[in-house]
């Protein structure tokens, strides 16, 4: 964790992810205003609709579609560590190719890793 925080396996602080808090306040505008964000930035069309989260380390609830076929979502639950910082391979390969697209989620795993030695 990242001074107390949760934290996804590839970076993402769960609790200020734009997703979950748009799911936690029921937020169409929010939901909306992601989905745009989003498309944008990841070249992948969301839809408003699409933006239901209750956080990808949360076990149950909703989950972005994305979380179904995230590859570093699933070496980390196959390996069974809190995050990306926990794993001897720090950074793979797919992890890597994650922060070409998402370079600020690196910064967070790092801190968590120096906390670690």
């Amino acid at each position: 964790m990242v001074k107390g925080k949760i934290v996804a396996c590839c970076g993402i602080v769960c609790t200020e992810c734009p997703a979950l808090i748009a799911t936690k306040n029921n937020d169409d505008k929010k939901r909306k205003e992601t989905a745009e964000m989003w498309s944008k930035a990841y070249g992948h069309e969301m839809k408003p609709e699409d933006i239901n989260c209750t956080g990808c380390v949360s076990g149950k609830g909703k989950k972005l579609a994305y979380c179904a076929v995230c590859e570093v979502r699933k070496c980390g639950q196959e390996k069974k560590v809190v995050n990306c910082a926990y794993c001897a391979d720090y950074v793979c390969e797919t992890l890597g190719n994650f922060f070409q697209r998402a370079p600020q989620l690196k910064a967070n795993l790092d801190e968590i890793r120096k906390g670690l030695k």
